[in-house]
């Protein structure tokens, strides 16, 4: 038996059924469906055991002709997974963040709000429950218990990397990251024409988390540098983080002709990209190509370490070409490191030397350092990459100036703390770390070798006399001469009978410099 009208004037729009049960049934057209082209209509079910239910129905009627009016009512029935479709046909962003999204798509959205209409079920209890689920597991579980996590799905073996299932909810700032898929979805659906109002203006989201930067210490960095050089190329890549606060993909992106060892400057003009074991090169996170000084450790540093792969492909049969990356783990220096590697190699020595931090945190080192030293914040944000920033002076960042840049490196050299290694006077690599000395005449030949390295003994300088040297400490004549003797030996001073002991000085620190610099591609600016 159908549903029969009852009678209402001609003039009026919608109307009012009664069905079997002999409750009603409100309908009111509100246009045609944009997605299949089917009317649309919104209905309403008034109970026969309401009180004046007649009149109620009437008073719906009313209630949703009002909202076909003000273009409040739902146009169409589809769902957000429909939606998602076609919002995922529309991704417009690089490739990284269409990475994300997917993923945001895929394990939150679709299975926690794929089969609500858009005009209909989403409403203020629907994005609570929503966020509620999201902070409550990020697997959503719903306290069904322990269970296995599997690293791998299929038949296979467990490992250690198949856990029990811990709830564990998403951050703020991950959630923050969905809600920015839904709200470009629904921008398109408010454009097309499936909806008339945006179901997320009734949604609450997470703040956007304050910054709570968290550097190392001084002398949790000093326990960074020396353990990093264990490995020189290890080293090197921490160094050069603290220093420039380069972000991992940029750093695994430079290129061996990115560094510009005559005028001492180091470009960034490429980052490296991840998904999993995939890697890729895309623009920097700015999308800007800057220029970056470097200081004179970091420079005599980077010989080093150049020298040092050279004479490995060398070894290997192997020239390195400008392409090639500053930091690789294949001879030839053909692949880039991947970003999520040296992520996790960096926490896993952290986590042995019992400190507290990330690799992203050197980029807050560098630039409180920076700051602290009183270099202005326009330089720090240009030295960064900050393209909008989250302050006003870094938002103008565009206006820093390279001589400004120079002092920053300058002044940031003075904050660092020393480097494990460095080039003597001869250009040799020497450890500039405190030795520990089992003698008089080696605690006086290290004091003379620090003195050298540093430059308080400079070239051409004679050395104290073996007079000065048994005052100051309280050693024989023969002492002292026996430490001279071990500092001539080593070539860093002339010395012979009746004369005073001189600093020598040698040009091979020059002659390196040199042959690095054959290596820049032609054409490039010396």
């Amino acid at each position: 038996m159908s549903p029969r009208k009852t009678a209402t004037k001609a003039a009026q729009r919608g109307e009012i059924l009664t069905l079997p049960s002999g409750s009603l049934k409100v309908r009111v057209y509100a246009g045609k469906d944009p997605l299949t082209g089917k009317k649309h209509f919104l209905t309403e079910t008034i109970s026969h055991e309401v009180p004046d239910y007649r009149k109620v129905a009437e008073r719906t009627r009313t209630k949703l002709l009002n909202q076909v009016d003000e273009r409040r009512a739902p146009r169409t029935t589809a769902t957000v997974n429909m939606l998602m479709d076609r919002y995922e046909e529309h991704l417009n962003v690089d490739r990284s963040t269409e990475i994300g999204y997917r993923r945001n798509i895929r394990l939150h959205i679709r299975p926690l709000l794929g089969d609500k209409q858009l005009g209909k079920d989403l409403h203020g209890e629907t994005w609570d429950s929503f966020n509620a689920t999201l902070k409550q597991c990020s697997k959503h579980c719903g306290g069904k218990g322990k269970f296995i996590e599997h690293r791998k799905a299929g038949e296979h073996e467990c490992t250690d990397k198949c856990k029990v299932h811990s709830c564990e909810g998403l951050s703020d700032s991950t959630i923050r990251k969905i809600y920015s898929c839904l709200s470009g979805a629904m921008k398109l659906a408010l454009r097309w024409g499936w909806i008339t109002v945006n179901p997320l203006d009734v949604a609450t989201q997470p703040k956007a988390p304050k910054s709570k930067p968290n550097p190392p210490s001084a002398e949790e960095a000093a326990l960074i540098v020396n353990e990093a050089f264990r490995d020189l190329a290890w080293g090197m890549l921490v160094w050069l983080t603290m220093v420039t606060g380069f972000r991992r993909g940029e750093l695994c992106g430079v290129r061996i002709a990115d560094v510009d060892f005559a005028q001492r400057v180091l470009t960034v003009e490429v980052a490296v990209g991840q998904e999993g074991g995939q890697t890729w090169e895309t623009d920097p996170k700015d999308h800007q190509k800057r220029r970056i000084a470097l200081d004179e450790a970091t420079w005599s540093l980077l010989l080093v370490y150049f020298e040092h792969v050279k004479s490995i492909a060398a070894d290997a049969g192997v020239a390195l070409a400008p392409k090639d990356k500053l930091f690789s783990r294949t001879i030839d220096h053909s692949t880039p490191l991947k970003p999520d590697s040296v992520s996790q190699r960096y926490s896993r020595m952290c986590q042995r030397l019992e400190v507290k931090t990330n690799l992203h945190a050197l980029r807050h080192y560098s630039a409180t350092e920076l700051i602290a030293a009183g270099v202005d914040p326009r330089t720090v944000a240009g030295r960064l990459g900050h393209g909008g920033g989250g302050s006003t002076t870094l938002k103008v960042y565009s206006a820093w100036r390279s001589e400004a840049d120079q002092r920053a490196a300058s002044t940031l050299t003075g904050r660092m703390p020393t480097p494990p290694i460095a080039l003597d006077q001869t250009g040799k690599v020497v450890s500039t770390l405190e030795p520990k000395v089992t003698g008089p005449y080696r605690k006086i030949a290290a004091d003379l070798r620090g003195a050298i390295a540093c430059g308080a003994l400079r070239p051409g300088d004679a050395l104290p006399t073996v007079h000065e040297l048994t005052t100051r400490y309280g050693v024989s004549a023969g002492t002292a001469n026996r430490a001279v003797a071990e500092l001539k030996a080593d070539g860093l001073v002339q010395a012979s009978r009746g004369r005073r002991a001189v600093v020598l000085d040698s040009p091979a620190q020059k002659t390196r410099s040199a042959e690095i610099v054959e290596l820049r591609p032609h054409g490039t600016a010396q």
